[in-house]
């Protein structure tokens, strides 16, 4: 039995959610595995969960006991590229401790400097939340000026419609002799 295609949106349901997190996410860090022995690749994944729990792998390219081509002595990372590593592993820490705080974490647990890095952090993220608010702000304003514009000219064509239609006579007030006394419950009033 062939399985449906999976519409790609946001499961809904919390837990059907967390289910499909686990099994993709073995499923990922399984295909990397294989993809670094059959194409002697070095791979790396991090995988952050919406809890903001940090899964990664890292995999070495050569097998075990086989011993590097001379090319691919050549090619491995400088000092400077390792340096960037560490440097973006310390990060991630800053970030994962960041988020166990924001999800109610103790904070005595973060020195200045982290905090101060976080800080910075937030602030391009709520530069970029402001900047893509804005976007579609602007986007639901010209949405809008559109439809202004639509039911302008549909109030601009009734009008006319109207205008057409009316014939305007000069119609004289009827006049009779015969009162129109008002009645209520049987009792005649004059005016």
């Amino acid at each position: 039995m062939a399985r449906g295609k999976v519409q790609m949106k946001r499961i809904e349901n919390s837990v059907h959610r967390q289910v499909t997190f686990c099994k993709r996410r073995s499923g990922l860090l399984k295909k990397a595995k294989e993809l670094s022995v059959l194409c002697d690749a070095e791979i790396g994944v991090f995988i952050f969960s919406a809890h903001g729990k940090l899964y990664e792998l890292a995999t070495k390219g050569a097998a075990e006991g086989a011993q590097p081509e001379p090319a691919a002595i050549e090619t491995q990372p400088d000092m400077d590229a390792k340096e960037e590593i560490n440097k973006l592993k310390q990060e991630i820490e800053v970030l994962q401790k960041g988020l166990r705080y924001m999800f109610g974490g103790n904070a005595a647990e973060m020195s200045f400097d982290e905090l101060i890095e976080i800080e910075k952090h937030l602030e391009i993220w709520i530069d970029q939340i402001r900047s893509i608010k804005m976007d579609i702000m602007l986007k639901e304003i010209q949405l809008l000026r559109n439809k202004e514009g639509i039911l302008k000219a549909a109030n601009q064509y009734l009008q006319d419609k109207v205008k057409e239609n009316i014939v305007i006579t000069n119609l004289e007030p009827i006049t009779t002799n015969i009162p129109y006394p008002l009645t209520i419950e049987n009792k005649i009033f004059q005016y």
